[in-house]
């Protein structure tokens, strides 16, 4: 459990390694607080995965997230800063959500309305729309009762589990289904495969295989269709402009291109960092770097909490960032074209460490959203698969058969050949995510959540042997992810101020 830590002076130094959204965030909440506080960024820029690339002839691409709820945790620091969020943020409720494309040639539109989402599966499923109404409630009340104390708080200190939302946590934990998997529970809540298929692959929001993972995490539909998915506008990238614009505003120092070497110990206490162009004492240290890097590189004399970084690693991805010479008014923002064989995808990628032969395709567009992303008449690919973390595969070969399973894969769904539509390309791989964002081989929530008691062996966010070292981010508790990474700068700011 935690040790009490004292609230700093208004005047406390802090320094954060990393401007992903959680480093960002947590700069913001800390400015707000009467921190100091500097930012150390290895990259040229901000937002660590949320960052954007451009590709020659006019296509603009969100390079990493690209699915954006709970829309309310960015305007709460804008509001926690005496700031209007509309002044500086803007975003719309998707609608539709999502179109499937499942093997067999049938068509789903996922519709932002519960009700009409639960007709569509009717209609192209035959599941009654009364039992998809049924799922969606109780994945609702799950959520309603756990995010209070599994997502808001530290479960690593004695007085979360003395506050009241545990005792509705407790109510609920019967139906959450600790002893099962979501595969399981979505396979007897529903007698269509492909519907079960839809269902399983809320898994991936984490890096998570549905065949392994707690039942539990079948709340995670909720977030969808309980309370809505949202595009910013200027897409996803726009969220980490917006609040670094914030966090200048309110003093916060960014120093891009100055790696952080070393964090500074003396005795049981962080008392600084060294870069390349010096050291600097800080009271306060609050890491956004995945937490196995930064043991191994930044605290190498340190002892490390060797069965905490011991967890499975979450899934990877592989990305195609493609500009197409032409549209395809049958697309939306997201596009999902399933796999045959679901079990056989989820057995490549955590069993074998490898890529299955007939994958699972994403495709995300925001050309049709934000018409700058892309010439007139074009739109812009993120083509993504989940992929392995790297382990030394052989990747060059990989992105080459996948690239083409891919290709054939979206030119069958769509009745016409893509390959020669491609008119730029970029391709993101495990080794390049972890070689731009330090993801300890390219996993992209930092440990997986295949196991019931996976939110517990996270890394805490906060040291238990060092006074002043805090964690955010993707790979530290609650998990990875937009929403998961705001919280954690939540958690980190709380126990520091």
């Amino acid at each position: 459990m935690s040790q009490p830590f004292a609230s700093p002076a208004a005047s406390s130094t802090t320094a954060i390694i990393g401007a992903g959204i959680g480093g960002i965030a947590t700069a913001v909440r800390l400015a707000v607080a009467g921190h100091r506080v500097t930012v150390f960024e290895a990259q040229e820029s901000f937002g660590g995965k949320m960052h954007q690339l451009e590709l020659p002839g006019g296509y603009r691409f969100d390079g990493g997230p690209s699915l954006f709820t709970l829309p309310h945790l960015v305007d709460d620091l804008f509001r926690l800063a005496g700031r209007e969020p509309r002044d500086y943020f803007r975003y719309q409720r998707l609608d539709p959500i999502t179109e499937y494309f499942f093997a067999d040639g049938t068509r789903l539109t996922a519709w932002a309305d519960e009700e009409k989402f639960a007709r569509e599966v009717e209609a192209k499923l035959g599941t009654p729309a009364a039992d998809v109404r049924a799922f969606l409630a109780r994945s609702g009340r799950a959520y309603d009762a756990t995010a209070g104390t599994f997502l808001h708080k530290s479960l690593h200190k004695a007085g979360t589990y003395l506050s009241p939302e545990v005792l509705k946590a407790l109510a609920a934990l019967p139906q959450l289904g600790l002893t099962s998997t979501m595969h399981q529970r979505h396979q007897a809540a529903f007698p269509d495969p492909r519907l079960v298929q839809l269902f399983d692959r809320f898994a991936t929001y984490n890096g998570s295989d549905p065949y392994q993972a707690p039942a539990t995490l079948s709340m995670i539909p909720h977030l969808e269709h309980g309370i809505g998915a949202f595009y910013p506008e200027g897409g996803i990238y726009a969220i980490a402009q917006s609040l670094v614009r914030l966090a200048e505003e309110l003093g916060v120092e960014f120093r891009y291109q100055e790696p952080v070497r070393e964090i500074r110990i003396s005795g049981s206490r962080v008392t600084g960092l060294r870069t390349d162009q010096g050291s600097y004492e800080f009271e306060w240290v609050v890491s956004n770097m995945d937490v196995v890097p930064t043991y191994r590189h930044l605290l190498p004399a340190q002892p490390a909490p060797e069965r905490t970084l011991a967890q499975p690693r979450s899934s990877s991805a592989l990305i195609f960032y493609w500009g197409i010479g032409r549209r395809f008014p049958e697309l939306g923002v997201h596009n999902i074209f399933f796999s045959q064989d679901y079990k056989r995808e989820f057995e490549a990628i955590f069993r074998e460490q490898t890529v299955a032969a007939d994958p699972t395709v994403y495709v995300n567009i925001t050309s049709g959203h934000t018409p700058t992303d892309a010439p007139p008449g074009h739109e812009n690919w993120f083509v993504m698969v989940n992929v392995p973390h790297d382990q030394g595969q052989d990747w060059p070969a990989l992105v080459a058969r996948t690239r083409a399973a891919v290709l054939a894969r979206l030119s069958r769904a769509l009745g016409t050949e893509v390959a020669p539509l491609i008119r730029a390309e970029h391709v993101w791989d495990p080794p390049g995510i972890a070689a731009r964002t330090s993801s300890f081989g390219g996993a992209l929530y930092g440990s997986s959540s295949n196991n019931a008691l996976a939110a517990f062996l996270r890394h805490p966010n906060f040291s238990g042997r060092l006074k002043g070292l805090y964690f955010c981010g993707g790979s530290v508790h609650p998990g990875g992810g937009i929403p998961l990474c705001l919280l954690s700068a939540q958690i980190v700011s709380d126990l520091i101020s």
